[in-house]
């Protein structure tokens, strides 16, 4: 098994190599899990700002009630972007990370994860919809480990996250694209799920 101080570096090194040298960082502990660093990176040209989170692949992801081998697993980051920005985010984006050592979750596409509270201060969407790896960042290939995989997660409103609950993700992602929603947008209206 990988160090997994080793493993956060060649994250960041990843991170930074794909989307350049970040412009802001911010750390946030959690009583029972490891800190988790969130890196702002932008705006770049079309004004998108990202937030990558680093330490959510400390170590792999595991079903507390699977029989799993302790060093088994996958390992991931998450990712949002937002146009213009969104640092109040940068908190929230770290409690989203910190999940799966928190609550023994297994963080894949199509998840569904709720704050409880807005994603960023004044903000309408409380929850985010876990997207598919590769498409941003690819994959980190880790010695002795499985890749780390980079998720985007898309902001969703409470309404959108219960709709999601009961139609599945891939039906809410067809709702967002057949309305054309610019999904990085952080004054975008609410799906119509009609």
């Amino acid at each position: 098994m990988p160090d997994p101080d080793s493993v956060l570096v060649e994250v960041e090194a990843h991170l930074v190599a794909v989307l350049g040298e970040d412009s802001g960082r911010a750390g946030v502990s959690f009583v029972g899990a490891d800190r988790v660093d969130v890196l702002r990176f932008g705006p770049d040209p079309d004004g998108l700002v990202r937030y990558a989170t680093v330490g959510m692949s400390r170590a792999p992801m595991a079903d507390p009630g699977a029989d799993l081998v302790a060093d088994s697993g996958p390992r991931a980051e998450l990712i949002l972007s937002v146009r213009g920005g969104q640092d109040s985010a940068l908190r929230r984006l770290a409690v989203l990370a910190a999940t799966p050592a928190v609550e023994g979750v297994v963080v894949t596409p199509g998840a569904g994860l709720d704050l409880g509270e807005p994603l960023w201060d004044g903000g309408r969407f409380t929850a985010v919809l876990v997207g598919e790896p590769g498409g941003l960042v690819p994959d980190l290939v880790v010695e002795g480990a499985e890749p780390v995989r980079f998720l985007p997660v898309l902001p969703m409103t409470p309404n959108e996250a219960a709709w999601k609950r009961v139609h599945g993700a891939a039906a809410l992602e067809g709702k967002w694209l057949g309305q054309a929603l610019d999904l990085r947008d952080p004054q975008r209206p609410e799906a119509d799920l009609a």
